[in-house]
């Protein structure tokens, strides 16, 4: 967001009243959501996590479509813990967009609005200047069936976007579309969401689309918030192993002693910063150097004997899963991987140099 500045904190102070302010706690006997949600108008918020981890609960709570068991909810000052979800300042864009097959993109369009008591003529005229913002004044007359997923992704978007909704809420927005229209609506999406002045709460699980789109990332595992902030922060030091997959780096925890950290379970790690106690050690897999033999005269200080434990392709790169002294992953090119002979079960040694380290406290 260009227009943004996401070097702010982690969970920026609102003006009073202003914005999202909410706890949401929902019970559903063995599973408990428990999240602390704030922003400020035009704050883009991504919450990730994994499959079942709450982020469509909370999504559905600050919709009104799940009720609260305890917290709070309010929407520049106004509580809306009890206001049934057609009385929520709230727009919805759903996962599968839940056009009405049956109206046109301009009804679709028109259909909040005019529930919100607009004439029919003044809603469609709010609605044919949505759609002219979304670059689909040509598809008006069209029905959902005629449209590609973009555009119907874009109509969804506009639907929500014409009530005026002080908080808007996208589940998974990108995820029905292939990878070539998803470039094209991410971009389109970042864009309408840089000129949205209140704030917006998006649910993914892809996180190129939180990257690019949310100023603040909110990664939920097991109902709870586990680590929160810009997603240069969040990418760069990673609490979980679950965040660690996901933005591709090793993550380990350990005792650090000056430049070595004793790892949980595990062999040391030197590092270059100097540190006491805890500590959360990582490093990206394309960091990692590869030898079949015990390497000599190496520069790196770090040096692991390991075992193949599986190989996948990923374009023209290979990523090695290994076992042994320490497991990790390891990017190679096609052509590394065909010299240094590899497949599961192979032996051979890792070794990554200290200053590719990444350590902080834990």
């Amino acid at each position: 967001m260009t227009t943004r500045d996401r070097t702010e904190a982690a969970a920026p102070e609102t003006a009073a009243g202003a914005g999202l302010d909410a706890r949401l706690v929902v019970d559903r006997g063995s599973f408990r959501l428990d999240v602390a949600l704030t922003a400020a108008p035009g704050d883009v918020v991504a919450l990730l996590g994994p499959n079942g981890a709450g982020k469509t609960t909370a999504l559905r709570a600050l919709a009104g479509l799940v009720p609260l068991d305890g917290g709070h909810l309010r929407l520049d000052g106004t509580p809306l813990d009890r206001t049934p979800p057609e009385g929520r300042p709230v727009g919805v864009v759903f996962q599968d967009y839940l056009l009405f097959p049956h109206l046109t993109a301009l009804d679709n369009v028109a259909f909040g609005p005019r529930c919100q008591g607009l004439a029919k003529a003044e809603a469609r005229a709010r609605a044919a200047e949505w759609l002219d913002r979304m670059g689909l004044a040509a598809h008006a007359g069209a029905r959902p069936r005629r449209l590609s997923g973009g555009q119907a992704q874009r109509v969804a978007l506009a639907r929500a976007l014409a009530t005026r909704p002080r908080l808007l809420l996208l589940d998974e927005p990108l995820a029905a579309l292939d990878a070539r229209t998803r470039l094209e609506v991410r971009a389109r999406l970042r864009r309408h969401l840089a000129g949205f002045e209140a704030v917006a709460v998006l649910v993914t699980h892809d996180p190129l689309d939180a990257m690019v789109l949310a100023d603040r990332l909110v990664v939920v595992e097991g109902g709870r918030v586990v680590q929160e902030g810009t997603p240069a922060d969040v990418a760069r030091r990673p609490r979980t192993d679950y965040i660690a997959q996901l933005v591709g780096l090793n993550l380990y925890r350990g005792r650090a002693e000056g430049h070595a950290v004793r790892l949980d379970g595990g062999p040391s790690v030197t590092i270059t910063e100097e540190l006491s106690g805890p500590v959360f050690v990582a490093f990206a897999p394309s960091a990692v150097t590869l030898h079949r033999e015990r390497p000599t005269g190496s520069s790196a200080r770090n040096l692991w004997h390991c075992e193949v434990a599986g190989l996948e392709t990923h374009g023209d790169r290979i990523r090695a899963d290994l076992g042994g002294d320490l497991p990790l992953a390891a990017d190679l090119t096609t052509a590394a991987a065909a010299e240094l002979d590899l497949f599961p079960g192979a032996e051979v040694w890792a070794s990554v140099k200290a200053v590719q380290t990444h350590a902080y406290p834990a």
